[in-house]
């Protein structure tokens, strides 16, 4: 008889975006390994992003439970529609950017929705479950934040009935970029810490998606801490023809400060000074683009370069990295984001597209392209380097030799992690 497990998401299809993905894979393998996962998720969820196309991913006989969630972003959405859309996915503009619905939105959010918007769905979901563990003898729950407040969903019901509770960090919580937009007052920061602390302490296993975060964990909690990554799945899509033109894609959002300017100065330059690249040369970004990040494409002569197909399905986006020449990957210089692993690190990497990433130093991104040989890692003041090595990826590309030649990849494939994620269960 297999072990049941109840999973506390927020994130479950139609959603679109990254966030969906890690447990949505979770569960498709879990049975294998002699666990049945049970998913509790929101019957009326406000997701930013929506893919219908990620419902016939669901595993066929998976039990999932859906309760009503109260959304404020709707409310907020009757203030500025556009404003409580970008904000709830993430994308903040800076702060001197900022109009007076933005800042009011934000201190909003910040001060009286903590740890987040989400926060009225933690009393009713506890009623609820409370009398589903019991009535089904589950002994295992687990809770994935962000949104964090899920996570004291399971402090809770960890308390009353005494389960076994794991808490899964997609993200981390207090040192996230967009944390520190929030318009803080000293007490919701306070609150912000205590909660996380409370959870870090009471959970009786964490699991995070990167070295980093371990590292920046251990100081706060002395309970085990795994690293279960984010990965790649094995998919049935039909490799497309590669693009005729020298594509460089970025898939993704691009936020405000995820703009490398130096990089996109490097492109302008190869434009200039070779015609041949000029002849050959597109841009192709997919997904959500801040303005500050068109401006600077737009500063540095890229705007009749640039393919924006906006926000495509999970099917599609994998065919554009398979179909486009050299990969973006783009991080926020900051010392707080070298422990993001974006979801789509593992996909771009199995792609066997070579891969250009920018980011901070130190970060878990580096380590993983040069421990597999898929890409080349760039810091924010590398220009020249970008150049020479976007140079030789167009000299490959003329050869018809431009490819990947990854190792070790299998240790970041969904059913291995999957594997890993059961042996903790």
């Amino acid at each position: 008889m297999k072990k049941q497990v109840l999973i506390i998401t927020y994130y479950w299809p139609p959603a679109g975006g990254p966030g969906v993905q890690r447990w949505l894979k979770f569960v498709k393998y879990l049975p294998e390994f002699g666990v049945e996962p049970i998913v509790y998720c929101p019957e009326n969820p406000n997701y930013p992003i929506v893919d219908e196309s990620l419902l016939v991913e669901i595993p066929e006989g998976i039990r999932i439970i859906k309760q009503p969630i109260s959304e404020p972003y709707r409310f907020a959405s009757m203030l500025s529609k556009k404003n409580a859309k970008q904000i709830s996915s993430g994308v903040i503009p800076k702060e001197k950017k900022q109009s007076f619905v933005q800042k009011l939105l934000l201190y909003v959010r910040g001060n009286y929705f903590i740890p987040d918007a989400r926060k009225n769905w933690v009393k009713p979901s506890v009623k609820y479950l409370t009398k589903l563990i019991k009535d089904n003898n589950i002994d295992t729950i687990i809770t994935t934040g962000p949104p964090h407040s899920l996570h004291l969903i399971g402090c809770q019901l960890k308390a009353q009935l005494g389960v076994k509770w794991l808490a899964d960090f997609r993200d981390p919580w207090t040192t996230i970029g967009y944390h520190k937009k929030l318009k803080l007052t000293k007490p919701s920061e306070e609150k912000h810490n205590q909660l996380e602390k409370t959870v870090l302490n009471y959970a009786d296993e964490i699991i995070v998606t990167s070295k980093n975060t371990k590292h920046e964990f251990i100081s706060k909690t002395e309970r085990p801490i795994s690293v279960i990554t984010n990965g790649y799945d094995n998919h049935h899509i039909q490799r497309p023809s590669k693009d005729e033109k020298f594509t460089l894609a970025h898939i993704g959002s691009l936020l405000s400060e995820r703009n490398p300017k130096e990089l996109w100065q490097a492109i302008s330059e190869l434009l200039e000074e070779h015609s041949d690249f000029e002849k050959a040369f597109q841009l192709k970004l997919i997904g959500v683009v801040s303005e500050d990040v068109l401006q600077t494409l737009r500063e540095n002569s890229l705007e009749n370069y640039i393919d924006n197909l906006g926000y495509v399905s999970h099917e599609d986006a994998i065919k554009q990295q398979m179909a486009s020449r050299v990969l973006i990957m783009v991080e926020i210089d900051s010392e707080d984001t070298k422990v993001i692993i974006p979801g789509k690190l593992f996909e771009y990497m199995a792609s066997g597209t070579p891969i250009i990433a920018v980011g901070p130093t130190d970060s878990d991104v580096e380590g993983i392209l040069k421990s597999t040989n898929t890409g080349h890692y760039f810091y924010y003041d590398g220009k020249d380097t970008i150049k020479s090595q976007i140079l030789s990826y167009f000299e490959a590309y003329k050869s018809n030799t431009l490819a990947v030649h990854a190792i070790g990849l299998e240790q970041y494939s969904r059913k291995s992690l999957t594997k890993r994620l059961s042996e903790i269960i």
